[in-house]
């Protein structure tokens, strides 16, 4: 996991000496890769639509307080079959596949415009964490990670921005999905941001906030450039998410 992929704030990583300059080399990048998207139809990446067989029709139709996306009785479920086909095509676990397919149901539901896809936040998951297995860490059954995934000071060292934790101290980037503390505060809805069910449903909202529509070129881009503002990062996620949907072109 590089330093570059661990800062989810909306910072620009530049010194002010250099920041008109690096203002202008963003646009041009972000123009690169929204052209390149609009160039293959117009939705990035691939399978950014919910597919059919990831909704449980079997499961039952009551709902039950959601912490997260793990409440039991809870319809908003990835089927068990959607899974384990998906967990073998992109050789992403099966619990971390069931987090995003889950969220990604979750969010349809609640901002139905926004169209989410579960490639966009396994693309996130790769770049951030390796879904969950950064450092020898690894997911357990219940989406907890085995050891606590932390990213480094963001004290404006290494190309980092500088971001105090209001202690006195800087912040750093938690969990499988890589949240500063003032982030999740606003995302999380109380749950736990070392577990990846948690994690991708605060992800998913955050990306959704304000109205974009990811099944859009521009949309898409302007959502995974809030997440880091980096052009690179957009780029690596890009291609991670593909790469989940077995498109590597």
């Amino acid at each position: 996991m590089s330093t570059a992929v661990l800062d989810n704030v909306s910072v620009i990583r530049t010194r002010d000496a250099v920041l008109v300059g690096a203002v202008v080399v963003l646009l041009v990048g972000l123009l690169v890769i929204t052209g390149l998207l609009m160039a293959r139809g117009g939705m990035a990446p691939t399978e950014i639509m919910v597919p059919a067989a990831l909704a449980d029709q079997s499961a039952p139709a009551q709902t039950s307080m959601v912490r997260g996306a793990r409440a039991v009785g809870d319809p908003l479920q990835a089927s068990a079959a959607w899974v384990a086909r998906t967990s073998q095509a992109s050789g992403i676990s099966s619990i971390a596949v069931t987090a995003y397919g889950n969220a990604t149901l979750r969010i349809a539901k609640e901002d139905p415009s926004c169209h989410l896809g579960w490639t966009t936040l396994a693309g996130i998951g790769t770049i951030e964490s390796g879904n969950g297995t950064f450092g020898g860490s690894h997911l357990l059954p219940n989406g907890e990670t085995s050891l606590a995934i932390n990213g480094p000071a963001l004290n404006g060292a290494g190309g980092n921005a500088a971001i105090g934790n209001g202690s006195g101290g800087w912040s750093s980037g938690m969990g499988p999905m890589q949240f500063i503390q003032s982030t999740w505060n606003r995302w999380g809805a109380g749950g736990d941001v070392n577990n990846i069910f948690d994690a991708a449903l605060a992800a998913g909202r955050y990306l959704c906030a304000d109205g974009k529509d990811l099944s859009t070129a521009s949309g898409w881009t302007a959502a995974i450039f809030s997440y880091n503002h980096d052009v690179t990062y957009v780029q690596n996620v890009y291609a991670a998410a593909n790469a989940a949907a077995g498109d590597n072109s």
